[in-house]
């Protein structure tokens, strides 16, 4: 079985990041979702309730996990015994970034390969701070995220869907 893993820290969850995992699951047989931990950044949930709300988004797929993890991205991935890494790009500055993070991953793990997939049009614009910034001033986010994760967003920030 060939497993790869997508990692990020989905904070939230947004239709991009499920158009990446349909497309990355017609070229893997089975896909973990690995929600980081160490991600660097003030994060709106908790590791905890990010891999909880990204459960109930793929809920019903025996193809896919969903799990927590912390530390080397691809100390995980010899722990879970994938065979890729799976990455989606937006714009040449995601590029730039994802390259550097390639070239260390390689060093640290040869066996392991990083595969890209270019964004649908539709979701290149999306990204999840840019969601949580229309969301915590009020704006419309209902087609850029499931229904469920757009009204935990707005619980979050004591509103109402």
């Amino acid at each position: 079985m060939r497993i790869c893993i997508y990692p990020g820290t989905f904070d939230p969850v947004t239709n991009g990041h499920l158009d990446i995992i349909k497309r990355g699951l017609t070229l893997f047989d089975h896909m973990i979702i690995a929600v980081s931990e160490d991600n660097y950044k003030a994060n709106l949930f908790t590791q905890e309730e990010r891999v909880q709300i990204m459960r109930e988004v793929i809920a019903g797929d025996p193809r896919l996990e969903v799990e927590g993890f912390s530390g080397l991205l691809m100390d995980y991935c010899d722990r879970k015994g994938a065979v890729a890494v799976i990455r989606g790009l937006r714009a040449v500055s995601d590029f730039e970034y994802e390259m550097q993070m390639a070239l260390m991953n390689s060093k640290l793990n040869p066996k392991v390969e990083m595969a890209y997939l270019m964004t649908g049009q539709k979701y290149s614009f999306i990204s999840s701070s840019m969601i949580k910034n229309v969301a915590k001033l009020g704006g419309d986010i209902h087609d850029l995220v499931p229904a469920a994760v757009e009204k935990k967003i707005f619980q979050k920030y004591g509103r109402q869907v």
